[in-house]
């Protein structure tokens, strides 16, 4: 079973891995309850939906109540002791898996664990990625310039920028994400698209457009601020749309380039996702096979 938790990107990702799991013919549950705690959302900074089921027809089984607690040893206070008892004199019989290391291969050899953490690397699911785009569909959009947009960036050789700040720049967050997507970092991204590709069109994407259009002005720069609350899920379909992508250190939009079927993009996204991490060229190159990794400084690494 598969903790659902976080925000949209998170989200999509545990069900990537869901999906994965069903692929090797392994049996595999969702756990939604995260977002029906009042006391776990309490503890996050940005309330959180389940936003999956924004998305069209997507189906996923979920597990009860009944089966979470037999993995995770949760229910009355004397069920819950004797688990940590037994959890700490025989390690092997305990069966949450908390998330510690970008990529977990061992999981895959599991058959009866509860799963917690984001799973956000690209080789966790890269193999069934086609499969992802044919199963996440998004519903039509009630507003007319979602497609309008969409279909000039088909015709131009269109960049999507994400810039997010909202949240990051609060005390909470900053340490941890800030100063990863420097204005460096951007400027390294569209260089290299722009030594590629002649005559290229960025839409840039941001939760502060004011910043934006300050900071991206001028002809070859569009700035996207046509959906609002959550009509923001649009702003993924969009960046899927574009030839290329160019991501914030945030897992929404990785899933913009991951959904964009161009099968000659460019993928660009930050050295590393947050300040606890530790670079290492040879493994981020492997997890992350087809992505380009730019650091703080602009440069290709």
């Amino acid at each position: 079973m598969i903790q659902v938790a976080g925000g949209l990107g998170n989200q999509m990702q545990q069900y990537a891995l869901y999906r994965k799991f069903l692929s090797l013919g392994k049996e595999a549950k969702l756990d939604i309850s995260w977002f029906t705690e009042s006391d776990r959302q309490d503890r996050v900074y940005a309330k959180r939906k389940l936003e999956l089921d924004y998305f069209e027809d997507l189906h996923y089984e979920t597990g009860t109540e009944a089966e979470k607690k037999a993995l995770t040893g949760e229910g009355n206070a004397p069920f819950r002791l004797v688990s940590k008892v037994k959890g700490k004199l025989f390690p092997a019989s305990k069966k949450v898996f908390h998330e510690t290391d970008m990529y977990h291969p061992e999981i895959f050899g599991f058959a009866d664990r509860y799963l917690c953490g984001y799973f956000a690397c690209e080789k966790y699911y890269a193999d069934i990625m086609g499969k992802l785009r044919e199963e996440i569909r998004f519903p039509q959009s009630r507003n007319p310039e979602n497609a309008r947009l969409a279909e000039r960036m088909q015709r131009e050789e269109s960049v999507s920028i994400h810039i997010r700040r909202g949240d990051y720049l609060a005390p909470e967050n900053a340490a941890m994400f800030g100063n990863i997507c420097t204005e460096e970092y951007y400027r390294g991204a569209v260089s290299e698209i722009k030594g590629r590709y002649s005559s290229p069109h960025f839409y840039v994407f941001s939760d502060d457009t004011e910043y934006a259009g300050k900071a991206y002005a001028g002809e070859e720069y569009t700035i996207v601020d046509v959906n609002k609350g959550e009509d923001s899920f649009y702003d993924m379909w969009l960046m899927s749309r574009c030839r290329h992508n160019i991501c914030a250190n945030s897992t929404f939009s990785f899933w913009g380039a991951r959904l964009n079927g161009n099968p000659a993009k460019m993928m660009i996204r930050p050295w590393i996702h947050k300040n606890t991490q530790k670079y290492d060229a040879v493994r981020m190159h492997d997890l992350w096979q087809g992505w380009i990794l730019v650091d703080c400084n602009g440069k290709v690494v």
